[in-house]
């Protein structure tokens, strides 16, 4: 039997704990979607989160790794191309917004000209076309 190198955590452990690693590492997960978390270092090893925290050595091993791993810099490259979309969304809903007001109050300013467009259609058609002459006198001080 192999001696742990670590007191409390098994060598088949062990063992799991670093393959998970290495699937991980090399983008050939079984059991998660592949992200470089320590979620998925337990999940993918198929131990108990627990378990993995007392591995300490291994996660001494993954923390130096990730941080300086290709999948690590995609990941933070990806984390901030999210960030910066989402701000850009938030500033295209409030853009939108802002445009439906304006769509909204140019409705009602041209539901209110039609109105008075029609008004003034209708006054037009009942007045009298009939012409009254001025009496020329009356026009000519005489």
């Amino acid at each position: 039997m192999t001696v742990p190198s670590q007191p409390g955590l098994s060598p088949n452990t062990e063992r799991a704990l670093r393959e998970a690693m290495q699937r991980l590492f090399t983008g050939r997960p079984v059991r998660t979607d592949g992200k470089l978390t320590k979620q998925n270092l337990w999940r993918e090893a198929g131990v108990s989160r627990a378990t993995m925290n007392r591995a300490t050595a291994v996660l001494a091993d993954w923390d130096a790794q990730v941080s300086g791993s290709a999948a690590s810099e995609r990941d933070q490259t990806q984390a901030t191309e999210i960030t910066r979309l989402r701000s850009q969304l938030k500033d295209n809903r409030h853009e939108r917004q802002r445009l439906q007001d304006e769509v909204d109050a140019s409705a009602t300013v041209i539901a209110a000209l039609l109105a008075e467009n029609a008004a003034l259609r209708e006054q037009a058609t009942h007045r009298s076309a009939v012409v009254i002459p001025l009496d020329r006198a009356h026009v000519t001080g005489t």
